[in-house]
């Protein structure tokens, strides 16, 4: 089971929080990874997010490792140099689920995007 604090695997550099980072330390890891913005995955139903892959399937993979449920991960990138209502951005390929009624790299139902935007809220202070 997961221990819901922060956990970095060091091989991969993957951050696992179900805890508050500062945005000081989210702009760190932009810094060394894209420069301008954070890849990230939400576990919408057990409420943490995976940081600092290189690729959202690699953060997906490290929360499915950690018990997450595929249908309730979505990628998102964030960009900590914008106003913090311009931070999320919805675009991934692992967004692409037809069969969950998700056609394209976006996430579609509103409510799903408005729930992410709470959790990256409450995760990133």
């Amino acid at each position: 089971m997961y221990n819901a604090g922060v956990t970095q695997n060091p091989d991969s550099g993957i951050v696992i929080i179900g805890e508050p980072i500062t945005t000081q330390r989210l702009a760190e890891m932009a810094a060394e990874h894209f420069g301008d913005m954070v890849k990230a995955v939400v576990d919408t139903s057990r409420r943490l997010l995976a940081l600092g892959g290189g690729l959202h399937s690699d953060e997906e993979a490290a929360l499915l490792e950690q018990g997450s449920a595929s249908a309730d991960l979505w990628g998102i990138n964030i960009h900590p140099e914008k106003p913090r209502s311009e931070w999320v951005e919805f675009d991934s390929m692992i967004n692409i689920r037809p069969r969950l009624g998700n056609r394209s790299r976006d996430v579609e139902d509103a409510a799903t995007r408005q729930l992410i935007c709470e959790i990256v809220d409450s995760l990133i202070q």
